[in-house]
């Protein structure tokens, strides 16, 4: 539809910059921004990717929910069939507030409290993705103490190269997660003699925007050599899962499709005699990044000798990437053509901080008042924003064909400080 970065849904129509049949500055004028919105057929669309090829297989998709926890889209993914790969208690509550299914809810994370055990049991979770043989002793003390039986999957850290941004590597020995590769026969014959704990998995993840298929491949290799080993020893398992982490298109990556990787992952799984187990896959960002965009408003045109800086008012509390990552998200306006000349610009938010900048020498033709689209916003862009300088956070669309509902309300000033305290007198 259009020749935009990572932008399926996206195209250039009489009325501007559409998302699906929805004419985003429209809705901008409307809604007001900053403003995150969402194509419902974009998120549909790349988890068919996965779905299709593992149609005849026992699997789970569990989405990975840091990525984009809003309800709505919770919800639109528990509907499609998902579970869910969740890091908190407080992403449990937001799965069974949007109409998740616990018992296909994969609770993951490097720092699991006694309390979130807890609720994870006491709702029924599909298994504890362990990181840490402590993890294990108190996760079995804690399933005693209830009466309960954990199911548990050991996250195994392959030390193996992702490629990617250093931040978002997690399949290295110097990364904090996951169970050491030469330490996870020992992990397992702990947690198969251990009280209240019940073997039934294998996890691995490598990281985040991984580009290749080659990384994935390696994992699995290390990750099936586990496996054979552990049968030879009596502890069965009944389901790998190889987690998440495909890439997006930004500007010019070319990650595989969805589709290509799941068909190399089988091959190779069926090659050495594992098909028979169920599959879970923990995308995030493949899902979600490309369905959204982050609508913002030009408020000063700043020029100068050396550089030319437009002041817009989405920042860095409504999207950290460009700050926290150094990432590039493509940046197009709105509206028809512009009269304003074409010039490099930095565009940037009106938070006091240098490190402040969505775009960095953008050559756009803007002019103040006009509304920009930051692209590939559907990933860890919302779910990462906060209130820093007092800022209210945006609210969120989600457009279907033609129609578009708000799915969340726009943060009020007072809500930002209901449940503080004066002090007395």
């Amino acid at each position: 539809m259009s020749a935009l970065p990572g932008a399926p849904q996206l195209a250039r129509r009489a009325a501007g910059l559409c998302l699906e049949a929805v004419p985003l500055e429209a809705l901008a004028r409307v809604h007001g921004t900053p403003l995150y919105v969402y194509s419902r057929g974009a998120m549909l669309q790349a988890l068919a990717a996965y779905q299709q090829p593992l149609a005849d297989r026992r699997h789970l998709i569990c989405y990975a929910m840091k990525a984009n926890s809003t309800l709505a889209v919770l919800q639109l993914f528990a509907r499609a069939g998902c579970g869910f790969d969740i890091v908190s208690a407080g992403e449990l509550e937001r799965v069974l507030a949007a109409g998740g299914d616990p018992a296909k809810t994969v609770f993951s994370g490097v720092g699991k409290q006694r309390a979130e055990m807890r609720r994870a049991l006491e709702v029924g979770v599909k298994c504890f993705n362990v990181e840490s043989e402590s993890e294990l002793r108190t996760l079995s003390a804690v399933a005693t103490e209830m009466g309960r039986s954990a199911p548990v999957s050991l996250r195994i850290n392959p030390d193996v190269d992702a490629r990617t941004h250093p931040y978002i590597s997690t399949g290295l020995k110097d990364n904090k997660f996951g169970i050491a590769h030469g330490h996870a026969l020992q992990a397992y014959r702990e947690a198969a003699g251990l009280p209240g704990l019940e073997v039934v998995g294998i996890d691995c993840h490598i990281g985040s925007q991984i580009t290749e298929i080659g990384p994935y491949l390696d994992a699995l290799d290390r990750l099936l050599d586990l496996v054979e080993a552990l049968e030879v020893e009596g502890i069965a398992i009944r389901h790998l899962d190889v987690g998440g982490g495909l890439g997006i298109t930004y500007t010019d990556e070319q990650p595989p499709a969805a589709g290509d990787l799941v068909a190399r992952l089988l091959e190779r799984i069926d090659a050495r005699g594992h098909g028979a187990r169920e599959l879970l896959f923990e995308p995030g960002r493949s899902l979600v990044g490309n369905a959204g965009v982050l609508l913002t408003q030009v408020l000063v045109c700043k020029t100068g000798a050396d550089k030319n800086f437009c002041i817009v008012d989405a920042a860095m509390n409504d999207l950290v990437r460009p700050a926290m990552y150094g990432a590039y998200m493509a940046i197009v306006p709105c509206g028809a053509q512009s009269s304003a000349p074409a010039r490099l610009w930095d565009v940037v938010g009106p938070v006091c901080e240098s490190g402040d900048w969505l775009g960095r020498a953008r050559e756009l033709a803007v002019q103040e008042g006009d509304v920009l689209a930051v692209l590939s916003a559907g990933a860890y862009a919302m779910s990462m924003a906060s209130n820093y300088n007092s800022r209210p956070r945006a609210a969120e669309v989600l457009v279907d064909g033609s129609e578009a509902v708000v799915i969340r309300e726009r943060e009020t000033t007072m809500a930002l400080f209901a449940h503080e305290r004066l002090l007395p007198g």
